[in-house]
């Protein structure tokens, strides 16, 4: 079993930026992808970001391209989600999964994750 604990939400202003962070235990992190959704208020649970194991390939959703940045360090079992550039549509509460990755890595799809977090609420004012 892995456990995930996010931490580094927040209310932030439109324009600023948060670091959320995705601590795992309890198994071996290298072995898998992970990745960031989020759910706000009346919304389904989407995408944002995923990294493969080795941390080489990065995904994003369209709408936090050039704005978010994920990465991860093993070492730490640690991944982080650098969210820069905030803006109210932002708003949710964001969740780190993890996927055990044994071929294909399927960085967008909710379903293909085993274990996820609590979430960690954002709030962005405008």
């Amino acid at each position: 079993q892995v456990q995930l604990v996010e931490s580094g939400g927040g209310l932030v202003q439109a324009g600023g930026s948060l670091r959320l962070s995705c601590a795992a235990s309890g198994g071996t992190f290298g072995s898998y992808g992970m990745g960031w959704f989020r759910q706000a208020p009346g919304k389904e649970r989407e995408f944002v970001a995923g990294i493969y194991w080795s941390g080489r390939g990065t995904y994003y959703a369209d709408s936090v391209k050039g704005r978010f940045t994920i990465s991860r360090d093993n070492a730490k079992n640690t991944v982080y989600l650098q969210m820069n550039s905030l803006k109210p549509e932002d708003t949710a509460v964001y969740y780190c999964a993890a996927q055990y990755v044994s071929g294909v890595y399927y960085y967008a799809q909710a379903r293909k994750y085993d274990y996820w977090g609590q979430g960690t609420q954002v709030t962005v004012s405008s």
